[in-house]
């Protein structure tokens, strides 16, 4: 008889019509026994063109051996990633957000194909994090998500330094503040191995987000890259989903609509990036859960913040750990009562029990307690108006100005705003306006690390601010407007404007506005055409007609 935990696999395996499968199968190794038992994909994104996926392959035979241990049989699956860090400011960056969807749907394709019973996905640079809870979600078969870690900051003139301060480097470069070999020494210096951006960035956000989800194991995700002890928890995800098997626990079961609002508690305590709005829609559309955009600006408003992390804090994620890691945030967040302490990771506890093991380090600073928040509410808020009537997201994390007016300066890409910021083009009080950067327009929706590194740089950080309909880095800071909808390529009214017109963001009436009437702004679109596509065949051109508004998390399924 099969093993009854062979749900799916034993289709493949089972029986004498699929004596042509085994025989495949056992040239490469699979023995007998191996194919009696459940078999777990272990997927990863291994890649050579970047440090935060650099680990993946160790770590995937570490998970292997704790799926073995446990009686299973694993396959080990290679995907993509694009590197944000490498590819910003280039054309190469429009692929970064397609490869959420691409390394979704390869692993889900490789999942239906060899009927897999359960899955381990280990995730590291940006897209791969919530790739990984979307294929999850979408598969609904027994699995979880293990970040592999984030790189330890590196030191440079006395000072702990990341690479936020390399994209910052080279605004201060173009300002005569840094010389070149100084700016070589800070990029020798700043990245001293594996492992994902270092502060609160993108990839540390969604990792955050996707150990309060319950789809990570609880502690898992804040072990460093290179700690030794990393490879213990992979162990342990190998013996978690053989657990997840036995009881066929799902990721529908897991990632429900109280998961989601811790998540999203979370990256409000720590500042988080803006991409987590568009990564949390994207998640809960796949797991059937219902979620708007003033959840966000809902939850944001009302959750303090915690956790003194860069981009705008002193500290990296690294320190997160050595602090007493994310058990010690989610101890705080249920004294306030921001959390719901009853939903369960993958590992069986309840978010509570595993709060209530939480281990601070004495003395650490970088987690504040619930009852002395570094600020009294989040860093996410939403904005909506005549610019943005489907929204957009800002963050305030750091920010004390709660307002802002100033006369358009618009460019048709990132590349033109960005020759103009380090040429000393840009004006202080002047509104930065990057458009046809959108989810289709783009297509891909590029963050824009360079210009809002550049404009640190030069010093215009706190005298000007920028809206895009694409997207932000998690290390960006300022007074920066992302995922502007409707965007500009499918005519919404930031198509409309022209250098000199008067914007405004107000961060208490939650509006974004420019000071034209509707109909002002209808007259100018009515004379719009959308621009021709950047490409017309091949996998940008399929996603830039098949992607979603950023509102609604800028996917590609129904």
């Amino acid at each position: 008889m099969s093993d009854p935990r062979k749900r799916n696999s034993a289709v493949m395996t089972d029986g004498p019509s699929r004596a042509p499968a085994r025989s495949y199968l056992k040239s490469i190794g699979f023995s007998d026994a191996d194919l009696a038992r459940p078999i777990v994909g272990v997927a990863h994104e291994w890649i050579e063109t970047m440090p935060c996926n650099f680990n993946h392959r160790r770590l995937a035979e570490r998970v292997k051996e704790g799926i073995r241990a446990c009686g299973g049989t694993p396959m080990e699956l290679n995907t993509i990633s694009v590197s944000d860090g490498v590819s910003m400011g280039t054309e190469g960056m429009r692929a970064s957000l397609v490869s959420r969807e691409v390394i979704a749907d390869s692993i889900e394709v490789a999942a239906i194909g060899h009927s897999f019973d359960a899955l381990v996905v280990i995730v590291g640079c940006d897209k791969t994090i919530p790739a990984a809870a979307m294929v999850l979600a979408r598969l609904d078969i027994p699995g979880l998500a293990l970040y592999s870690g984030s790189i330890a900051p590196g030191r440079f003139r006395g000072r702990n330094v990341t690479i936020q301060d390399v994209f910052e480097g080279v605004g201060m470069h173009a300002a005569g503040k840094l010389d070149d070999a100084g700016l070589l020494e800070l990029e020798n210096a700043a990245c001293p191995g594996a492992g994902a951006c270092g502060g609160q960035f993108t990839a540390n956000t969604m990792a955050t987000a996707l150990e309060f989800l319950g789809i990570s194991p609880s502690g898992a995700n804040a072990v460093p890259a290179t700690d030794g002890s990393k490879h213990d928890t992979a162990f342990e995800a190998g013996r978690i989903v053989m657990d997840l098997l036995e009881r066929n626990v799902r990721p529908r079961d897991i990632i429900t609509r109280q998961a989601v609002e811790n998540a999203i508690a979370a990256v409000a305590a720590t500042g988080g990036s803006t991409n987590a709005v568009l990564h949390l829609m994207a998640i809960a559309n796949e797991a059937g859960v219902p979620l708007e955009l003033e959840d966000f600006d809902r939850i944001a408003s009302s959750v303090p913040i915690l956790a003194d992390l860069k981009p705008w804090g002193r500290f990296v994620a690294t320190d997160v750990y050595a602090a007493g890691g994310l058990s010690l945030i989610a101890r705080e967040l249920l004294k306030g009562g921001h959390l719901h302490g009853g939903v369960r990771y993958v590992d069986g506890r309840t978010l509570a029990e595993a709060a209530q093991a939480a281990v601070e380090t004495p003395g650490q600073q970088v987690v504040a307690p619930i009852e002395r928040p570094l600020k009294p509410s989040g860093g996410l808020l939403i904005l909506r108006g005549n610019l943005a009537p489907d929204g957009c997201v800002i963050k305030v994390s750091g920010q004390e100005r709660t307002t802002f007016t100033g006369p358009a300066r618009v460019f048709e890409s990132e590349e033109d705003c960005f020759q103009a910021v380090t040429t000393r083009g840009i004006d202080p009080g002047s509104f930065i306006v990057i458009r046809n950067e959108g989810p289709a327009g783009g297509p891909g929706m590029r963050e824009m690390l360079a210009v809002t590194g550049a404009l640190q740089g030069v010093g215009l950080g706190d005298s000007v601010a920028l809206m895009t309909d694409g997207r932000f880095s998690g290390a960006s800071h300022g007074f920066m407007i992302g995922h502007v909808a409707p965007e500009a390529s499918r005519g919404g009214p930031i198509a409309a404007l022209r250098d000199g017109d008067l914007i405004t963001f107000d961060v208490s009436a939650r509006r974004l506005d420019v000071d034209l009437s509707d109909a002002d702004l209808q007259a100018r679109l009515a004379d719009w055409r959308p621009p021709a596509p950047r490409y017309p065949r091949g996998a940008m051109a399929k996603y830039a007609a098949l992607v979603s508004s950023a509102s609604t998390g800028a996917v590609t399924t129904a």
